[in-house]
């Protein structure tokens, strides 16, 4: 018998065929959460729903999302939930994405005027389809989010812009209080892990948002638990210190399904806390390092402890001349 698949309905056509990984390692007691359901998590979804958006926390699989809805708190997902990469860690749904959706920046405008949101953060999936990548896009929702809820601060956490000239300007130029961009693991996994990208171009990305505009606060976030060496890690430090990177990212992976990338290990708690201990001596303003901790998890409050980090720094350096 032959079994046909159809690749439209199906979220990763191209892991169809791969064998199954092995199973994860049974997860330890740190890495579970409860199950979401507050009255405020339904408030949040029905809004997400009635306005027809996309959020990351769902299309990821977030761990997080019975804490963050619960609280209000979404992370916008633009240009459609079909992403033009298959990286071998991501649940994002992949494919040939739809046209864009003139009315969306307005929408996500509306939802976190709604939401009453102080911090906002809108993530997007790659879009290598179209010749800007989507930055026109992007930076249409930070504009319209600007005009919509003026009170909020804005963090973008973008695509690569991998061969297209002039994306990563036309972003900047919208000015978002955060550029995130996140190097995912360390450069020996690139090929196995993030094919589509290069590590070194992501690492110029972000100098080049510092050197377009020094106010803007750059962060970028790594996952550990995919067969990284320690060493890897500090070295990638060092790498985004280069790049004068404010906020660093450390969270446990997770497998999504078998067809993905096997967890090779749980990184304790404690080996948590001693990237963070390290991370903070190297220089960056802000770093966020546990078995939990997404992108998006908790931003709001850590970019006003990275906006006071900074004001301190700069007001020892005027102390010290």
């Amino acid at each position: 018998m032959v079994t046909v698949l159809d690749q439209r309905t199906m979220r990763h056509p191209e892991k169809a065929h791969r064998p199954d990984s092995a199973r994860a390692p049974k997860k330890p007691d740190w890495i579970r959460v409860r199950a979401p359901g507050s009255p405020v998590y339904q408030e949040t979804m029905d809004l997400v729903r009635s306005k027809s958006l996309v959020t990351v926390c769902e299309e990821a699989g977030c761990p997080n999302i019975g804490e963050c809805w619960s609280k209000k708190h979404a992370t916008f997902m633009i240009m459609g939930d079909t992403c033009t990469r298959a990286c071998a860690f991501c649940n994002v749904r992949t494919g040939r994405p739809e046209a864009l959706d003139a009315a969306e920046p307005q929408k996500v405008a509306d939802a976190v005027a709604t939401l009453g949101l102080e911090h906002v953060v809108v993530t997007s999936v790659d879009r290598d389809d179209l010749a800007d990548g989507g930055a026109n896009h992007m930076a249409d929702t930070i504009r319209a989010i600007r005009a919509t809820a003026p009170g909020a601060t804005i963090e973008v956490l973008t695509p690569d812009f991998l061969r297209k000239p002039g994306a990563l300007e036309t972003v900047v130029h919208a000015k978002p209080d955060v550029f995130n961009h996140n190097l995912e693991t360390v450069p020996s996994n690139y090929l196995r892990v993030r094919p589509g990208a290069r590590y070194y171009h992501s690492i110029r990305l972000l100098d080049r948002v510092k050197m377009l505009n020094p106010e803007i606060f750059t962060k970028s976030g790594i996952m550990v638990g995919l067969g990284e060496q320690r060493n890897e890690v500090l070295q990638l430090m060092d790498d985004l210190r280069s790049a004068d990177v404010d906020f660093l990212t450390i969270g446990q992976y997770l497998q999504p399904t078998r067809k993905h990338h096997p967890v090779i290990e749980y990184v304790t708690p404690k080996e948590f806390g001693a990237y963070k201990t390290i991370a903070f001596a190297k220089g960056f303003l802000m770093v966020a390092s546990s078995p939990l901790t997404r992108s998006s998890y908790h931003a709001g409050d850590d970019f006003a402890k990275m906006r006071q980090a900074r004001a301190s720094k700069l007001s020892r350096v005027a102390e010290a001349d």
